[in-house]
């Protein structure tokens, strides 16, 4: 078959991905500890790999793996989940799969080797059960509360006592005991629901979210004490980042929608904050302090 020099790099760049992939899954399989699950990926590893012999019977060329793609997928699933890694891999699989469309009309066999990755796929969704994930409410509701509260809080306070370091100590007494308080409440809502979460891992994940984000948002009020209004500034900046980051996390691992709930609980902080910073400075007036 004569292969246009287009068609050519298409193919081939079919045939880096397999095989990068077949690596990307074997090197998963050999690192999870489920028995079922393992062979699964063991068994998409060697589709991967038969994919990429069945390119290269019209390239007639082997190519190497694409090396920094399969340690970035391998590393950031050990690091960050098996299910987020693999799923933020598929997502990059769809323009691929559309290429394969394409490419039908000069080669049939690329059909195939497109219902066989929506197979994969689908094996990957009925698979995937991580704790982190089972997990990830416990954590929602830790990092709402504390960011909602902390906001809030930290605004309020600011205005209130204008000293960076009674700031901080305040914040860090609130938050401390309010993590305390969320992680005891957790332990309660998950013990008296039907549910397989185990309530002592509940609590722990909710007060690990909670004192995490505290301190993050205190850390700028404990760098610089001086600079409170900025401190400030920092601090709800740091809060809209910890709202991005773990929204797209959970939009990558679970597939819900990344901008509503972005939107809905950045809006929500910063409504809190900025109320608590009015409440703060009204409250200054009516007692007449002066700092």
């Amino acid at each position: 078959m004569e292969l246009t020099p287009q068609i050519r790099q298409q193919i081939l760049a079919f045939q880096r991905t397999e095989l990068t992939e077949h690596h990307i899954y074997s090197r998963l399989a050999k690192k999870i500890s489920t028995p079922e699950n393992a062979k699964i990926l063991q068994r998409i590893a060697d589709d991967e790999l038969r994919h990429y012999h069945g390119w290269k019977k019209y390239s007639g060329q082997d190519v190497q793996p694409d090396w920094f793609k399969m340690w970035f997928y391998y590393l950031v699933s050990r690091i960050f989940g098996f299910t987020f890694g693999i799923k933020l891999m598929e997502q990059g699989e769809e323009a691929a799969q559309k290429n394969y469309a394409e490419i039908a009309a000069v080669i049939p066999e690329a059909m195939q080797f497109k219902q066989e990755e929506d197979i994969h796929e689908e094996q990957l969704i009925a698979m995937l059960d991580e704790e982190r994930l089972r997990y990830a409410g416990s954590v929602v509701l830790g990092l709402n509360d504390a960011l909602v509260e902390l906001t809030g809080a930290l605004a309020g306070l600011t205005l209130a006592l204008q000293n960076g370091k009674l700031i901080a100590l305040s914040g860090l007494i609130t938050g401390i005991a309010a993590s305390l308080s969320m992680a005891a409440s957790e332990y309660l809502s998950t013990r008296s629901e039907k549910t397989d979460k185990n309530p002592v891992r509940a609590a722990i994940y909710t007060g690990i979210a909670y004192i995490m984000t505290v301190s993050l948002l205190v850390l700028p009020y404990l760098l610089s004490p001086e600079t409170y209004l900025l401190d400030l500034v920092i601090a709800l900046t740091t809060g809209v980042i910890i709202i991005a980051i773990f929204n797209y996390y959970i939009s990558v691992a679970k597939g819900e929608p990344f901008r509503a709930r972005f939107v809905e609980m950045a809006v929500l902080s910063l409504s809190v904050a900025a109320f608590s910073f009015g409440i703060g400075y009204l409250i200054r007036l009516w007692l007449g302090i002066e700092v």
